[in-house]
């Protein structure tokens, strides 16, 4: 793979558009793919994501997470696909996913489902009141869900990428990671994580990394880092 591997997605999570577009300078043209989270919705976040797309040339997923009824999330989702950006998340409940489809129709949009959160395990699910079972096991049948809704790929823990990738469902599907750690860095909150290595070998497509890049003294220096293991892969 080329030193501009857009297999990695650096997280923006960073205050607000002018920090994010400061870390994108600093990054250079080695990082080509960036996510823009709900973080940063209130601090500019989609101008950034604007011109990331249109004047720099980058590719944007936008990690929105929407959830709602039917006619809402078709509405936001069709305002967002005018931006002419790449990814967009929803939660993986059937009918938001086929609301999204809808909204998304017509336009390059990928529309991709969240799972379970890489931030959650059993106990969390277990505070949220969400069914007993193996984590793992609700994962899959969220993406399998999702899948037969219409979603493009899913937003899953690297943890649960090799089965997700074995499923038929999941056939020409997209299959993108964050809880991804480079070893040694922190897990922060993140509780189901691999290392990028490890992600890709078991079927992600994309995997995201935010803090280990952004807070790094070097954040160039570290996603160079990142991108030299996963060119093994």
């Amino acid at each position: 793979m080329s030193a501009c591997d857009d297999r990695l997605i650096v997280a923006l999570d960073v205050p607000n558009a002018l920090a994010g577009l400061e870390l994108a300078r600093a990054l250079g043209p080695d990082v080509s793919f960036y996510k823009i989270g709900l973080g940063m919705l209130t601090g500019g976040g989609l101008a950034l994501a604007n011109e990331l797309k249109q004047e720099h040339g980058k590719r944007i997923f936008l990690d929105m997470k929407f959830f709602d009824i039917g006619a809402t999330v078709e509405a936001a989702v069709r305002g967002i696909a005018g931006y002419d950006l790449d990814f967009l998340t929803v939660q993986g409940d059937p009918h938001v996913v086929r609301a999204a489809r809808e909204g998304a129709a017509g336009s390059n949009l990928k529309i991709l489902a969240v799972t379970v959160l890489t931030s959650l395990d059993r106990s969390d699910l277990d505070d949220g009141m969400i069914r007993a079972g193996d984590l793992a096991e609700i994962t899959l049948e969220r993406a399998a869900r999702a899948f037969e809704a219409g979603a493009d790929g899913v937003i899953a823990s690297p943890q649960e990428a090799q089965a997700i990738r074995a499923m038929p469902l999941a056939a020409g599907k997209l299959i993108v990671t964050p809880g991804v750690r480079p070893a040694g860095a922190a897990p922060g909150d993140q509780k189901r994580i691999a290392t990028p290595a490890a992600a890709l070998a078991d079927g992600a497509d994309h995997i995201v990394i935010g803090r280990p890049i952004w807070q790094a003294s070097d954040p160039r220096a570290a996603a160079q880092a990142v991108l030299s293991e996963i060119a093994q892969v």
